[in-house]
């Protein structure tokens, strides 16, 4: 039997190595518009480009959980998350998924990467040039909470692929994906959700946001919801360039398992394992049959839904992730350390 090992370069996902296509370069020190004029300070009028949102994913922050239900009736999942919420994950299908987090009965923030997602004012696969036509980034986000201050900065690559914008009493994250220069998927948070997760770097005067740390019981449920969300993501992509979807393969997920937990005493992170070697022998430890075979390896993201677009945005794992030879996926998670392993049965 012809055993072909797709192995993918770029362990830790240095997605800043390839060149951007299909998106405007932007100054990480500055606003800028997709023609490339930059804006030095951005004023308020300056950004009248969003009108008031009144509808979608955005105006579910601050709602109470019966609202939520009596809108979109019961989550079809409700998974743990690290930083004090339940996820609420609506998976209708693959056009409609959506995810609401839920603290002390609150809407804290809101995922979606559905295309039919209402994620006003913006829209799911909306051409960056559109935005930048009408909006100004800036490289800093400032948020205050009583007595203390805060400033996420924004690197260059932050701003090309994953940018931070103010809306007022919300932040919004655009997740780009720089392939196609289209909207992949929006999160939408409260500062309280913004300032646990710290995705960007920070500075702050005061008290600094932190979360509680987890037990071992509900570690293992955050992972859980991790490897689900990962796999669900995962055929959303796929299904936006007409891929078959994966099936769930729990052969496979406890090989991806067994090495995201070996990958915390690796600094660097490896496809192969010190114990079980490269991903054909762990695959065949696992006893997993199969013709074909690729792994996708990250750490220290902060979420399923962030280290899918950083897989994305990253030309050898996307190749994997959409690569339409393979029809099975077992997912790993340990902590922050991630692993998508592929295999065509």
């Amino acid at each position: 039997m012809l055993i072909i090992i797709f192995f993918v370069i770029g362990i830790y996902l240095n997605i800043g190595d390839e060149e951007d296509e299909g998106n405007p370069l932007i100054d990480g020190n500055k606003g800028v518009n997709p023609n490339g004029h930059i804006n030095e300070k951005s004023t308020s009028s300056e950004k009248e480009g969003i009108a008031e949102v009144t509808e979608g994913l955005a105006v579910t922050i601050g709602k109470n959980a019966k609202e939520i239900e009596k809108e979109y009736g019961k989550p079809d999942r409700i998974d743990m998350s690290a930083y004090g919420y339940e996820w609420w994950v609506y998976k209708k299908d693959y056009n409609n998924y959506f995810q609401l987090a839920v603290e002390n009965e609150e809407v804290v923030s809101a995922y979606g990467i559905g295309d039919e997602v209402n994620v006003a004012p913006f829209k799911i696969g909306q051409s960056i040039d559109a935005i930048y036509s009408s909006l100004y980034v800036e490289p800093t986000v400032d948020i205050e909470v009583g007595d203390s201050s805060y400033r996420f900065e924004l690197s260059e690559e932050d701003m090309n692929m994953r940018p931070l914008i103010d809306l007022g009493n919300i932040n919004v994250q655009l997740y780009l994906d720089k392939f196609t220069g289209t909207v992949s998927s929006i999160r939408f948070l409260n500062d309280s959700a913004l300032l646990k997760q710290q995705p960007y770097e920070l500075t702050y005067q005061g008290k600094l946001v932190t979360v509680k740390d987890l037990s071992a019981e509900d570690l293992a449920k955050v992972e859980d919801g991790n490897e689900q969300q990962i796999f669900d993501i995962t055929n959303i992509m796929r299904s936006r360039f007409d891929l078959k979807p994966l099936e769930w393969d729990a052969p496979t997920a406890e090989v991806a398992y067994l090495h995201s937990r070996e990958m915390t005493d690796a600094p660097e992170g490896t496809h192969v394992s010190e114990t079980k070697g490269d991903l054909e022998k762990r695959l065949d430890a696992g006893h997993v049959k199969y013709r074909a075979a690729g792994e996708n390896i990250a750490a220290d993201y902060v979420d399923a839904a962030a280290v899918m677009e950083g897989w994305l945005n990253s030309k050898g794992h996307r190749d994997a992730m959409l690569n339409e030879e393979f029809t099975g996926l077992g997912v790993g998670v340990y902590k922050k350390y991630y692993i998508q392993n592929f295999i065509k049965r």
